[in-house]
């Protein structure tokens, strides 16, 4: 039997030698392994490692694209930095002040003194003054959570997987956006968690829509993103969570809310401030602070944290220590509400860059967010444009990534503003929207 990764192997090397280009197409799996005389669960093996290997990228409907032959590592997108040489996936902001900042708290820890005790174990419920410290760091609005009902992750990753695994189980229905976070599509892969899509509009999720797929079949939770919506950067107005948080009441629905971008409008107080028995919120430092030293949070309701810390404990997903403590003296000093604000000022310089470079663009984008929805213009595809901007050393995300159901996502990109320097974003911008103003036949004759 053919090793799959000996093939893998070959494929990459015609990557690499340029024989394959970015942007080709490779052929249908089953063409695939006719061509190479394999099996046809070889050839799927195949494909499935060339994406993991970063080589390649798949969209469903269209077939598998060659990317940037320099993104050649195993790194899962919108998850760990890309190769590429300007990365508009990865969304991590970062600001001029803040490892001064972080390490002012940090040094501090780091006494023998200290070590000895925010060395030992921890377990999802932290200590008493971690949980109060998180109930200060996750104030919004006029809404503080209850110090008791707040559990603690290794991110917010972790976060959600234990929240998902807690409120549903394998084959159970979780209704999301229509568009959604990636990474919540491969939790409910692993989970075994089917994901009902629900329509939305320019308010974000429409309420009727979960009464209607919960009628169709009882729908076990919902997940959410009621501020700053990744992608489309919307926000719900009052009067939609209101009615979101008496339909979750009605039907006996909980919800998930992900609030790890909300930091960046903390006047407004969450969806889990309405319906707090029904909601589980879920925010963690990665946004807010820094990447590097991570930690989750889910605020849970007394029915249901019980199951949500067993989940954080069976999956391996309860927090150390160290980062627990580290939040606690961030927050005590006044660091969490430094970066907060000046990451704040960030987002909408970000914005009005992005503004500049594609106004002349149908692009959406809050003020106050770290990222920008363009629909592509015609005769632009999506998984086209993606592939352009590779070879161009720019790694952008393609609607695709988001799109839940069978549906045709939309010919749109989304753009993370947060991690490049500023000079690099505007380059990268302005790349790209002179890649918009061509054709990919213009490139074709290049």
């Amino acid at each position: 039997m053919t090793d799959y990764r000996n093939v893998a192997d070959a494929v990459a090397e015609e990557i690499r030698a340029g024989r394959l280009r970015t942007g080709d197409r490779l052929p249908a799996q089953r063409e695939f392994a006719q061509q190479y005389g394999i099996a046809n669960s070889t050839a799927t093996r195949v494909y499935q490692e060339l994406a993991r290997r970063g080589l390649t990228v798949g969209h469903v409907g269209r077939g598998t694209f060659v990317r940037a032959a320099s993104a050649a590592t195993a790194a899962p997108a919108l998850s760990e930095p890309a190769d590429s040489r300007v990365d508009l996936e990865l969304n991590y902001p970062v600001v001029p002040e803040q490892p001064g900042l972080l390490a002012a708290g940090l040094g501090k820890l780091l006494h023998p003194e200290c070590l000895e005790s925010v060395l030992r174990p921890v377990g999802p419920a932290g200590t008493a003054a971690a949980r109060e410290a998180a109930a200060d760091l996750l104030v919004r609005g006029d809404w503080r959570p209850d110090p008791a009902r707040v559990l603690f992750a290794g991110s917010g990753r972790q976060a959600i997987s234990a929240v998902v695994a807690a409120l549903t189980r394998p084959g159970a229905r979780l209704g999301v956006e229509e568009l959604t976070y990636p990474v919540l599509k491969a939790i409910a892969t692993r989970l075994g968690v089917t994901l009902v899509p629900l329509a939305m509009d320019e308010e974000g999720l429409i309420p009727e829509a979960v009464e209607e797929a919960h009628r169709a079949g009882p729908l076990h939770a919902v997940y959410v993103q009621p501020t700053l919506h990744n992608p489309l950067s919307l926000t719900m107005p009052e009067r939609r969570l209101d009615h979101l948080a008496d339909t979750l009441l009605t039907c006996g629905i909980h919800a998930i809310e992900d609030a790890v971008w909300a930091f960046l409008r903390d006047d407004l107080p969450p969806l889990a401030s309405r319906a707090a028995e029904r909601t589980v919120l879920v925010d963690s430092l990665s946004k807010r602070v820094s990447p590097g030293l991570s930690l989750g949070f889910a605020v849970a309701p007394a029915t249901v944290a019980g199951a949500v810390a067993a989940s954080l404990r069976s999956g391996g997903w309860a927090p150390m220590r160290f980062p627990l403590e580290a939040m606690a003296q961030w927050q005590a000093d006044g660091t969490v509400r430094a970066l907060v604000r000046a990451k704040q000022r960030q987002a909408a310089a970000r914005q009005e860059l992005a503004e500049r470079h594609l106004g002349e663009f149908v692009t959406r984008g809050d003020p106050r967010s770290y990222y920008r929805w363009w629909e592509l213009p015609s005769p632009w595809r999506a998984d086209t444009f993606v592939a352009a901007a590779a070879r161009h050393g720019i790694a952008v995300t393609p609607a695709a990534a988001f799109s839940v159901g069978r549906h045709r996502a939309p010919h749109a990109i989304r753009l993370g503003l947060a991690s490049p320097g500023t000079g690099t974003l505007s380059r990268a911008l302005e790349t790209l929207g002179d890649l918009a103003r061509s054709t990919p036949d213009d490139l074709a004759h290049d």
